[in-house]
């Protein structure tokens, strides 16, 4: 058979469509809204070939419309768990020593499809089970999803390409085996590019993967299975289980041949499982690869300099597109006092002119639903009391009802305490905090910025002025791994902004970027000498 040094098709950002009214893309993915919304289906687990069926389910509802059932999915017990782990160990030789250019087709012809007949299903499963716009699934579900398989592809063939010198008469190289075990890929709700990017990163470098996505994202999660099913990923790659992330996890971690974990989620529980990992260290056969990103208080700072519209819109698409619930969201804002009230008065015209939350489905919708009840009453907590503190005002919104959907009204409280409890708490939902500083205290508040928070994911400042913008880049290198300059702090574009954070952030392994592909893949240097010695004397010795 033929080889070659092949190059894979440039990757490129997928175009996001507009969706305005009359176009084809609006009146397809309405189409199949309605065909999923008025439909049940049964989700299974698919451990290798079979997709199995526990007998032990729960039930998927959109959030904004929580007592409409819109299909089940199977929960997993121990011995499937262990199952899984089998399967995909089982199917690792064969997988990993596959040509990298057969596995680089494979998410390629994933991509092809996201881009073409099951873009308006992975966008419509994405608007029902998250309560996503359709702008906000368009980005995510298909174009970022695109994009992470796209660019992951041309960034494996530049970790192949990487090699070291020779010397003369010997020839050095290297090569980049797959991790010796399996990767456990834990993915959060919010975003359905990372519930498929996690898994799929690390299959693409060789890996077989036991993966668990959230109770919350499952509906469009099952879509992503049938991309990677018709893109033709070969069975037990990639094995997938519902169920007690307790049991599931404690399963996992304690085989000797967990080899590495993929996480997006909360702080607490990726200190826990780091911890797990650490008391197993003893049974493993390899040190498990540990990745993640977790939380974030993520901040806008603006300069006396700074233009009052631009500085409401960040704060106003940053804090509140698609109800806060992104990791990068805008949620803690610093405003100088000599242009505080204007921007606020824009903040609030811009809030106001929003229709109440709904579903998406009514494209005229800007804010839907929060994910479920639990992260509702944790936000209404919230707002009550800063209904009820001295050191903080509600300047709009402010008010909630669950009776059909988990629906939080965008609000923004304005605080007299820069260490007030809604500036330092990740909440995840559509609450923004706003501190007033003195102009005059510029250097103190980008202090307080860098101090204030325990996390360190993304960040912005804005300002006209060049002097103040090289200050707060440098005064806020640590608290930000993504850090915006005159624009919100979120959208991460794969390719263009690699993605992730450190202090309580993460590991800062960039999702979208050759960097995290590293981490799933084991160098060996081979060394060749081609004129092998034959005494072992050397010259000094005379």
């Amino acid at each position: 058979m033929g080889k070659g040094f092949f190059q894979v098709p440039t990757a490129y950002n997928e175009p996001i469509k507009s969706y305005a009214p009359g176009t084809p893309e609006r009146e397809a993915v309405l189409k199949q809204y309605k065909t999923y919304y008025n439909g049940i289906v049964e989700v299974p687990m698919y451990i290798g070939k079979k997709k199995v069926k526990s007998g032990k389910t729960k039930p998927m509802s959109p959030p904004h419309d929580h007592k409409h059932k819109v299909g089940t999915y199977h929960i997993a017990n121990k011995s499937h768990v262990t199952e899984a782990i089998d399967t995909a160990l089982k199917a690792r030789d064969a997988w990993a020593d596959l040509n990298w250019e057969q596995r680089a087709a494979i998410f390629l012809k994933a991509a092809e499809l996201i881009a073409g007949p099951y873009r308006a299903k992975i966008n419509a499963a994405t608007m029902i089970a998250q309560s996503k716009t359709i702008h906000q699934a368009e980005i995510d579900a298909a174009c970022e999803f695109i994009d992470f398989l796209r660019f992951n592809v041309e960034y494996m063939t530049q970790i192949y390409e990487e090699q070291p010198d020779s010397a003369e008469g010997i020839w050095n190289r290297v090569e980049y085996r797959p991790l010796e075990g399996f990767i456990y890929a834990i993915t959060p709700f919010n975003f359905t590019a990372i519930a498929g990017n996690l898994p799929a990163s690390a299959a693409m470098m060789g890996n077989v993967v036991v993966w668990k996505p959230s109770d919350s994202q499952i509906f469009s999660a099952k879509v992503i299975v049938d991309v990677f099913k018709e893109a033709g990923l070969p069975d037990g790659v990639i094995n997938v289980i519902y169920g007690d992330p307790v049991m599931i996890t404690k399963t996992i971690l304690d085989s000797p041949d967990f080899a590495g974990i993929h996480f997006t989620g909360s702080t607490n529980v990726f200190k826990d499982l780091w911890m797990q990992i650490g008391n197993n260290i003893h049974t493993y056969k390899t040190y498990p690869r540990i990745v993640g990103e977790t939380g974030g208080k993520d901040f806008i700072v603006a300069h006396a300099s700074a233009n009052p519209k631009q500085v409401a819109t960040a704060i106003v698409r940053g804090a509140f597109e698609f109800q806060g619930q992104k990791c990068s969201a805008a949620s803690r804002m610093y405003l100088p006092k000599s242009k505080a009230n204007k921007i606020l008065e824009l903040v609030k015209k811009d809030v106001e002119s929003f229709n109440p939350p709904g579903s998406p489905e009514d494209m005229s919708n800007f804010i839907t639903a929060v994910i479920h009840e639990g992260s509702f009453d944790k936000l209404a907590k919230y707002i009550d009391q800063a209904k009820k503190d001295k050191k903080a005002k509600i300047l709009v919104g402010g008010n909630y009802d669950k009776s059909k959907g988990y629906f939080i009204e965008p609000t923004v409280i304005v605080t007299t305490d820069p260490k007030y409890t809604t500036m330092e708490t990740e909440l995840f939902g559509p609450v923004a905090t706003v501190y007033v500083y003195d102009d005059k205290d510029w250097a103190k508040t980008l202090k307080l910025v860098d101090e204030t928070s325990e996390y360190a994911l993304t960040g912005a400042v804005l300002s006209a002025d060049r002097y103040a913008i090289e200050e707060a880049t440098k005064a806020l290198q640590n608290c930000a791994g993504n850090f915006y300059i005159n624009d919100k702090p979120t959208g991460a574009v794969v390719g263009q902004q690699p993605f992730g954070g450190a202090r309580a952030s993460g590991t800062n392994d960039k999702a979208g970027s050759a960097q995290n592909l590293l981490r799933w893949v084991s160098p060996r240097l081979i060394k060749e000498t081609f004129v092998t010695p034959v005494d072992y004397r050397y010259p000094f010795l005379g």
